[in-house]
């Protein structure tokens, strides 16, 4: 008899683990923007996470300190085939806890104005703090919007 399907994602088994250096094919399948030596700088200095679904990995998020004293979320990414099962939210509020549990009382993120994200961080509790315009000829890009939240 098959499981039903309200039931199906019970079996499921989730993991969230700090990224690691096996990760790393992963890790690059879903961001090309992190340089190799940062790789190995979030691996050392526990600045990433993996999240697993079933031992295979789906989404990551990286982040770093802004003002050396305030946990930014840099990247938050979940594969293509995985989306809209919560991961997102999953990873989102594993860190914020992580976060929390190290001292800290506010987090922050950013997202570019003319993506979707930023109204799932609003989903979130997040509120817009900000924006960032970069027209530097060879650097452009839409305006980067800023978004806090105290954890």
């Amino acid at each position: 008899m098959e499981t039903p399907w309200h039931l199906r994602r019970l079996l499921i088994m989730i993991e969230i683990r700090y990224v690691q250096i096996c990760d790393k094919t992963f890790w690059y399948s879903l961001d090309r923007h992190l340089p190799e030596q940062e790789f190995e700088n979030k691996v050392n200095g526990k600045r990433g996470y993996v999240l697993l679904d079933n031992h295979t990995p789906v989404g990551l998020l990286r982040y770093n300190l802004f003002w050396d004293n305030t946990p930014f979320c840099t990247m938050l990414f979940i594969d293509f085939g995985c989306r809209q099962k919560g991961y997102g939210r999953k990873l989102m509020e594993y860190w914020e806890n992580d976060m929390k549990s190290q001292g800290y009382g506010m987090v922050l993120t950013s997202t570019q104005v003319d993506e979707e994200a930023q109204h799932f961080y609003r989903k979130l509790g997040y509120k817009d703090c900000g924006g960032l315009v970069i027209d530097i000829p060879g650097f452009e890009q839409p305006m980067e919007l800023f978004l806090s939240k105290r954890i």
